[in-house]
Formats: C-alpha cells, sequence, structure tokens
C-alpha cells in the first residue's frame, strides 16, 4: 500500500527553508546530512524525553501509537467523538494537510492544541517570543509556524470548534526540585524507531516542581495568517515561482506541489550554504544524487565543474551574498574584490573608533577580501602573516598547555537545583608542550558516574592540572571559556549542593578565564587568560582548503595536507604510551594515512570504532555511527551514559571512545601551533 503524500507539520516547516527541499526529502537517492546529523539527533532524543515529561504533566491521556494514517485517523476520530478526551499523538486530516498532534485536549466543543518543543524558553508569556516592534525573531519562526500550521489544519478539520494553540516549552526560570530528573525518561530502540521508557514509579509527584511552561500562542497565529508577523510582506507569502499567496493557499500549494512530486524552483540564496542535500565528494561517487546541485545548474546557469570551485555562498561571514546571488554573481572567483569593504594593511595595527588601538592582524573585511583573491587567482597557498604571529608566540611562557572540554546541555536536568538546558562539563583532555619541544598528552578527567553533578569535580581537576606552573593556556573558540563561566556561576549562586572549597575554585577561575556578559565586572582578566587559537587563526592565517571555515575540524586536515613536516613526523607510530609523543590512550598509533590520491586522510576519521573490543549484541544502546567523531557525539554518549541501561562492556566502550576523541581534539591544537612555529622557523 502505497504512503500518502501529505503535507506534514516536518514537511511544512521543511517548506519553511525553502520549498525545494519537499522534492529531494524522505528519497533514498538524495543525501540527507540532517538524516544523520548528531546534533540533531540529540535534540531529537531530548525532544522524545521532553514529550514523555509533558504526557505527565496532563495525564489521563490516550496515545494514538500506530504510524498507519488511516489506522491512527480512524482512532482518533473515534476518541474525539467523546465529550472530553485528552489525546496525545492525534492524527488529524483535511485533504492533503495531516498532522499529529503532540497533546490534544478535547472539552466540549473547545480544542485544545498543545505543540510540545523542547526549545528553552526565558519568559513570562507570547509577547517574549516576539521583537519589540510585534514580529517573530527568526529563531522562533519554525516553532510557531509550526503550530499555526496545525491550528489552521485543525481548524478546517474542525470548523464547530474553537481551537486554542499553546506551546509548551522548557522553562528556563525553573529550576528541577528532585535529582535524577532525567534518568526518569529512558532512551531505548525499538527496531529502527527511538523510545522513550518512563522509569517504573514515576508519576506526576515524583517529578517535583514544573519545569515547562505553557504560552498560548492563538494571537501570534493570527499575525502569521494575516501576514503582519513581519517575515512576509502585506499580508501573503510567495511561492516557490515568486507568485503572492495568503496563508492558506500557500499551504495548499505546498501541499498540491508534495502530493504531485513536483519541484518548486525556489530563489537561490545564502540560504543554500546549509543545505543537507548538499552531497560530499565521496557521496557522489557513491552514487547518491545532490539536491543543491541540481538546484545550482538549474537555475545559475553554472556548469558541472563551476561548482567544485569555491562559491558565494562559502564567503566568510558576510552580509552580502544574497545580495551577490540576485546581481548573478556565483562564484568567488567572478566577485569583484571592490565590492567588499576597503583593504587597509594586513598584519599593522588600526585605529579603532574613539581612537582606541584596533588588534592586529587581518580584520574580517581583510579576510573576505583574501579568500576572494585566492579563489580569483587560483592560488592554494596558505596565507600566513609570520610578523604578526611572531609577536604573539614571543608573549607565550613555557610550558604551553593545550586544553578542550566536552560539555552537554539537556532540557531535563540530571541534578536538582538545575534548570533547563544549564551546561554541565564532564570531560576534558590536556596536552602539554615543553620548551624544548617536547609534546606529551598530559592528563584528562571523563566523569561517568550516573546522577551526580560532575562540573566541580571535572573544575578541580582541571585545576590541579594547570596550577603546577605558570605555562600559557591555549583553547580553540569561546567553548571553554564559556563554561568556566558557567561553572563559576554555578559556584556562585549555590544551587547544586555544598562546595567546601567554592571560593578557591572560584579564585582559580578569574586568572585563566574573562568574564562573559553575565558575569561582567566580576573579575579582569588575568595574565594567564587563555589563549584563543582561533582567533590566531582569525587574525593570522588562512588556507583555502578550509572553504572559508575556521572550524578546528576544517582547519587541521588542511594543515596537515600542506606540511611536509607534519606528513613525515605523524606517518610513523611515534605516538602512544611509552613512546616518543606519550598518550594515555592511544598504543603507537600513526595519525598520517593516505588515501587511493595520496592526500593525508581525515585524523578525525582514523579514529578506532566504538564497537571496537565489545560485542555487537552488547551495544543496543550505543550512539549509532560506529565512529565518535564528532562533539555533538561525545554529547549523545555522555546522555546515554546517564539515561540508559546498558551493560558495562557498552560503558566501558563509550568510555574509551570518549578519551580518544577529546585526546585527538588538543593534539590538534598542538600540531596547529607545531605547524606555525616550523614556518616561523623556515622563514
Amino acid at each position: 500500500m502505497a504512503v500518502p503524500r501529505y503535507l506534514t507539520k516536518s514537511r511544512f516547516v521543511l517548506a519553511l527553508e525553502c520549498p525545494t527541499k519537499l522534492f529531494y526529502t524522505g528519497k533514498a537517492e538524495y543525501a540527507d546530512h540532517k538524516k544523520d546529523d548528531p546534533f540533531l539527533s540529540a535534540l531529537a532524543e531530548g525532544g522524545f524525553q521532553v514529550g514523555e515529561l509533558a504526557k505527565l504533566y496532563f495525564p489521563g491521556g490516550r496515545e494514538i501509537e500506530t504510524l498507519r494514517h488511516d489506522q491512527a485517523l480512524e482512532q482518533t476520530r473515534e476518541l474525539l467523538e467523546r465529550e472530553s478526551v485528552t489525546l496525545y499523538e492525534a492524527a488529524v486530516r483535511h485533504r492533503n494537510l495531516f498532522v499529529r498532534a503532540d497533546i490534544l485536549i478535547k472539552s466540549g466543543s473547545t480544542l485544545e492544541l498543545i505543540e510540545v518543543k523542547s526549545k528553552s524558553f526565558r519568559g513570562s508569556g507570547p509577547q517574549d517570543l516576539l521583537n519589540q516592534d510585534g514580529t517573530i525573531p527568526p529563531a522562533w519562526r519554525p516553532y510557531l509556524y509550526d503550530v499555526a500550521f496545525q491550528k489552521h489544519v485543525l481548524s478546517l478539520a474542525f470548523p464547530g470548534m474553537e481551537i486554542r494553540s499553546h506551546l509548551l516549552l522548557a522553562d528556563k526560570n525553573a529550576r528541577a526540585t528532585v535529582d535524577g530528573l532525567n534518568q526518569r525518561f529512558l532512551i531505548c530502540k525499538h527496531g529502527n524507531r527511538t523510545r522513550v521508557k518512563v522509569r517504573e514509579g514515576t508519576t506526576p509527584e515524583t517529578l517535583g516542581d514544573p519545569i515547562l511552561t505553557r504560552v498560548p500562542v492563538d494571537e501570534i497565529a493570527a499575525l502569521i495568517y494575516a501576514g503582519r508577523d513581519g517575515s512576509i510582506q502585506t499580508g501573503s507569502v510567495q511561492d516557490g515561482s515568486g507568485r503572492d499567496l495568503p496563508f492558506g493557499r500557500w499551504v495548499d500549494y505546498l501541499a498540491e506541489q508534495y502530493r504531485q512530486d513536483r519541484k518548486i524552483a525556489a530563489e537561490l540564496g545564502s540560504k543554500c550554504g546549509r543545505c543537507e542535500f548538499r552531497c560530499t565528494a565521496e557521496e557522489l561517487r557513491a552514487g547518491l544524487k545532490s539536491g543543491f546541485r541540481e538546484c545550482w545548474l538549474e537555475r545559475s546557469g553554472l556548469r558541472e565543474e563551476d561548482l567544485a570551485e569555491p562559491l558565494v555562498i562559502d564567503l566568510w561571514k558576510s552580509n552580502q551574498r544574497d545580495r551577490f546571488i540576485r546581481e548573478g554573481i556565483y562564484r568567488l572567483r567572478d566577485l569583484d574584490p571592490g565590492l567588499l569593504q576597503p583593504r587597509s594593511r594586513a598584519g599593522a595595527s588600526r585605529t579603532a573608533p574613539g581612537g582606541a588601538e584596533a588588534r592586529p592582524g587581518l580584520s574580517q573585511a581583510e579576510r573576505r577580501r583574501l579568500q576572494v583573491e585566492k579563489a580569483r587567482s587560483s592560488d592554494p597557498s596558505p596565507y600566513f602573516d609570520a610578523g604578526g604571529m611572531k609577536e604573539q608566540m614571543r608573549r607565550w611562557v613555557y610550558p604551553l598547555h593545550f586544553i578542550d572540554f566536552e560539555t552537554t546541555q539537556v532540557a531535563i536536568p540530571f541534578n536538582r537545583g538545575m534548570a533547563p538546558y544549564e551546561g554541565i562539563a564532564f570531560q576534558f583532555s590536556h596536552h602539554r608542550v615543553d620548551a624544548d619541544g617536547r609534546i606529551a598528552h598530559a592528563g584528562q578527567y571523563l566523569h561517568t558516574e550516573r546522577g551526580r553533578f560532575p562540573s566541580f569535580a571535572f573544575l578541580r581537576a582541571l585545576k590541579r592540572e594547570l596550577e603546577q606552573d605558570q605555562g600559557t593556556i591555549f583553547r580553540y573558540a569561546a567553548h571553554e571559556n564559556t563554561y568556566l563561566n558557567i561553572i563559576y556561576r554555578q559556584l556562585r549562586e549555590g544551587e547544586v549542593g555544598e562546595v567546601p572549597d567554592r571560593e578557591e575554585l572560584c579564585r582559580w577561575i578569574t586568572t585563566v578565564a574573562a568574564p562573559t556578559q553575565r558575569n561582567e565586572g566580576c573579575w579582569v582578566p588575568g595574565r594567564r587568560n587563555m589563549v584563543d587559537q582561533l582567533d590566531l587563526v582569525q587574525r593570522y592565517f588562512y588556507h583555502p582548503a578550509t572553504g572559508g571555515s575556521n572550524s578546528l575540524k576544517k582547519v587541521l586536515p588542511a594543515v596537515l595536507g600542506s606540511s611536509e613536516y607534519l606528513q613525515r613526523k605523524y606517518s610513523r607510530p611515534i605516538y602512544g604510551r611509552g613512546l616518543e609523543i606519550p598518550s594515555l590512550n592511544f598504543e603507537a598509533w600513526t595519525w598520517i594515512r593516505c588515501d587511493e590520491t595520496g592526500a593525508p586522510i581525515d585524523p578525525y576519521r582514523l579514529l578506532p570504532p566504538i564497537f571496537e573490543g565489545a560485542e555487537e549484541d552488547d551495544l543496543e544502546h550505543l550512539i549509532s555511527d560506529e565512529h565518535l567523531a564528532d562533539g555533538a557525539a561525545a554529547m549523545i554518549a555522555y546522555a546515554r551514559m546517564q539515561f540508559s541501561e546498558m551493560g558495562e562492556a557498552e560503558r566501558q566502550a563509550i568510555r574509551q571512545a570518549l578519551l580518544k576523541y577529546c585526546e585527538l581534539d588538543t593534539l590538534a591544537m598542538v600540531m596547529l601551533w607545531e605547524y606555525w612555529s616550523r614556518e616561523l622557523m623556515a622563514g
């Protein structure tokens, strides 16, 4: 039996991003990176847990469990014949529109629609979902359009009833009043479906104070229907062909195009850079189709070979990309550098407004110009400001310390006193480089105990690692600084238990971190304030092979591909316990291995499988990817150790994978330092 091609709420939200995606979604022949995105998997699993928690806040309901549309519709219809009823996952259809409502409460002639979202909300009412001018912020647009779509379908399906719509959100103003709340909702797999098993004995009374808040959104839905929400013009929306349609007709248009499996030709734009249907070269060789490629070939007039070149959508941190595309400029090589901001002398200090001295190195505008000039001249060589980097290195104190944190934020807190999505730090890795150039994986920490708040023990271990000397500490991006600020605030607020060494830990944080906005004025950064390697990359280094990205996972392969020194050094098994570069987790490991073209393989793809050393039958609850090569996957792995029932084999497999992944993060930082140091020596 063919599955009906209904426009569902998830497909409607997908069409908000780009209506062309309706043609590609769900087709096995097209690459779909969102389908296997570990970060989205983590969000989905958090959403499943929040969904089960929400049911306990509205007890006594009947769940429509069947996945078959016809059966779900019939079961819902029969139950809605009652005067009063609460339904979970109620199925409602009008023509080719189909929704599954998270919670639907019937009371006489009124239907209460409650859309459960794991998104956090810090506010007191619907006005806090809007900008001051009454328009919808981009961050809330998909959530509010989602519930507006559902209300629209319900209104059509039940024309004689009053429909009231609400969002149920994670309340950032609330705190868990019981321990182990998250662990009451266990993620488990049933075939290909992710399910949540509620721990036995869980009742509304065992949940403590509510951590979800109900926000009425009928007035906002009315703004959307009238076209006065700020994201569309004069009471209408545009379909993919540029025609203006009222909300209801636009929904019908999307539904009909999807039913007939017709591609909607949407405009190209900067949004294409985030397209999940964009194939990698490896996926193309494997025979997958690229929706991105099809769109750009059809709409831009570019040739196949042109798409292999850097495109305007890859221009770093530019708010002009949509304008360039509208003007028919698609490749970076076709972009006139004169259209970018004027260039000042790279590597020189510039005067900031008010006479203050600006930081040396490339400005953002200069970096974009450099990216364009490299593309226009087909120059694959890296840019390196040796003078600027040398001046920075002159300030560093040995031994050098390279640190990386693994952290998580979950919608339902693990511990009493924590708010939804409050950050916790559970792991770090630490590499040390001595003045004579010796490198060692010097330390690590990983919290695996269930039900215990990890961040303070994490901080104590980090402090022990770094307080032995006054050497310079390196991080990559703001993450580590942000989390030290979060822990500082947790220590000061005292919501997560008694801490005898609270003052000592707070003082130490102020010596190595800079205060973020919420801690502004609490301290002045000290001379051991961490050095941000990402900041150094942005100011002094650019490699065309990164495609404009400054992520360490893009910078590392680019650097390894350019450095014969690193290739020679790490193509030997010198890394491991008791070897030239001591490691706490690897044995005689070779980091440089080449593919069939002779290019070095990304070291993150060389990480051993998470299944190594364990029986596959015992690993039901592990992450779906056999390799742990992403920070989001690390977050999922830790969370599953907290809320999944698993044996010791599974736990140890995850532990070893986490340790090796985090160790590579700090080794990557060391390799980048080595590359820069070698370039200065060669110069």
